[in-house]
């Protein structure tokens, strides 16, 4: 066995993130960083154990994988299901009925995200007492904000019921279609709380676009880098998060490519395994592992959109956009800006939504010609989210393949943690300030861990600072 690296500090686990993951720092000599890396400790099996399991039932096994995100994960599924039954076009009540799911489950993922995760750190400072930098503390000094994201939280689980037949887990999306309408009793609800949404959506939107501005020129290098980006984009170039195709660009904003359908995604996206994380690490397969990594979400949505088809978060989406001169914004804390835009868009399409004659319809399945293999790809409050299946003559899957979208930003998040870890660490003691500086770049990227593993027992934190002679200088626990 070899000994230990004494050179390392440990920060395990992450904190105020969906999942399990550490961040392991290693100092030179002189105690400067060296090398800084964010692992993700819990294994996924999801794309074996699938396998044999009968095609109708993917939808609702695979979104298993997470507690947060289900529908993301339910409604890709589901998409690669309607390529193996043949069904290309849906009937448009089926097709807004799943739109309106996915836009009640980026409400509510924003929303939590935003309130419960990000505000404490926005509200109270990245060097607050972390007793009062959480959502308790946030519940005690702005009582008005935690009630607006328990408030937000619930409308958008209420929607994901109301099309989905459960908040979480629910099977409302099936191969080729969906299984019920919405009803008028149903609609009607939802409209009468859905200014107050709307609301409390521009007050989100408000908080997160003064933050970023008030604090631009310290943040613009805050985890930052150049990067390219990738998203689905509608046939005009709008941000669409359901349905398009894939759009990739780089940090000036020139398109690598473009209008590609993703039922050929292999062809432009490869993925590199490295010994140290269960996450595997995408690239754009023309520019190749070292220059192709690139990043998905909020951020990377709006920087490769032309445009918003929603007026608000349209006007929100130009002056976000002002502020790079229309050029593609790489500043990882404009995440959270972006993010809320996107929380408006929801609630705008949600109400677009609502009053559509085509919910309350009665024709809900359609099927084709039978396939063996099929894509689905959607938007996830996080980012792009891949689902690719091969079946088998008996109905049985026999292949699996899902890149979720904290995979996709795999390379991003580490070296966000790398760059934050050389600018702020002082290599003589552990300050919560710093500890909550590298956890700050990571909770940008809204990372789902959970998504691409799968977890057992508890993991403890502990974390030594330990001099280049071996000395312990400083050790914390939980």
């Amino acid at each position: 066995m070899s000994a230990p690296n004494p050179n390392r500090i440990v920060i395990e686990p992450v904190t105020r993130v969906e999942g399990h993951g550490k961040v392991t720092i290693l100092l030179d000599d002189q105690k400067k960083v060296k090398q800084a890396r964010l692992h993700v400790v819990e294994f996924r099996g999801f794309e074996r154990f699938i396998q044999g399991r009968p095609y109708w039932e993917v939808p609702v096994l695979v979104q298993r994988l997470c507690g947060i995100c289900p529908v993301s994960h339910h409604l890709a599924a589901a998409k690669a299901m309607d390529v193996i039954v043949g069904a290309d076009t849906l009937t448009p009540t089926a097709e807004k009925m799943r739109r309106l799911m996915h836009y009640g489950q980026t409400f509510q993922s924003h929303a939590l995200h935003f309130f419960h995760l990000v505000s404490p750190d926005l509200l109270f400072g990245f060097d607050a007492d972390p007793a009062i930098r959480n959502v308790i503390g946030v519940a005690q000094k702005f009582p008005e904000l935690a009630v607006q994201g328990v408030m937000m939280r619930k409308y958008g689980q209420e929607i994901i019921k109301a099309t989905s037949g459960k908040k979480i887990h629910g099977t409302g999306a099936i191969p080729g279609g969906i299984n019920k309408n919405l009803s008028i009793a149903e609609r009607d609800e939802f409209l009468k709380d859905l200014e107050q949404q709307m609301s409390w959506a521009r007050g989100a939107l408000k908080i997160a676009r003064d933050f970023t501005v008030t604090h631009l020129k310290d943040l613009a290098d805050f985890g930052s880098f150049n990067s390219n980006h990738l998203s689905l984009i509608r046939e005009d170039g709008a941000m669409d998060l359901y349905h398009g195709n894939l759009r990739a660009i780089d940090f000036q904003g020139n398109k690598i490519f473009d209008q590609v359908d993703y039922q050929g995604y292999t062809k432009y996206i490869k993925e590199e395994v490295r010994d140290w994380s269960y996450m595997k690490f995408p690239f754009i397969t023309s520019l190749g592992p070292e220059k192709g990594w690139y990043r998905v979400g909020p951020l990377a949505r709006l920087n490769t959109a032309d445009f918003i088809d929603t007026p608000e978060a349209e006007a929100a989406r130009k002056e976000f956009m002002a502020v790079t001169q229309g050029k593609p914004n790489n500043i990882t804390m404009a995440y959270h800006w972006s993010r809320m835009i996107e929380l408006l868009h929801a609630a705008e399409k949600i109400s677009e939504l609502l009053h559509d004659k085509d919910l309350q319809g009665t024709d809900l399945v359609v099927k084709g010609q039978r396939r063996e293999e099929g894509v689905g790809l959607i938007e996830a409050p996080r980012g792009t989210l891949f689902h690719h299946y091969k079946v088998n003559e008996d109905d049985q899957i026999v292949m699996a393949n899902l890149i979720v979208s904290t995979t996709h930003n795999n390379e991003p998040m580490n070296r966000a943690v790398e760059k934050v870890a050389k600018d702020h660490l002082s290599g003589v003691q552990i300050t919560e300030g710093l500890l909550n500086r590298v956890e700050v770049a990571i909770r940008a990227y809204d990372p789902c861990l959970s998504c691409a593993t799968h977890a057992m027992g508890k993991m403890p934190l502990e974390v030594k600072l330990v001099g280049p002679d071996g000395e312990v200088l400083d050790v914390r626990r939980s």
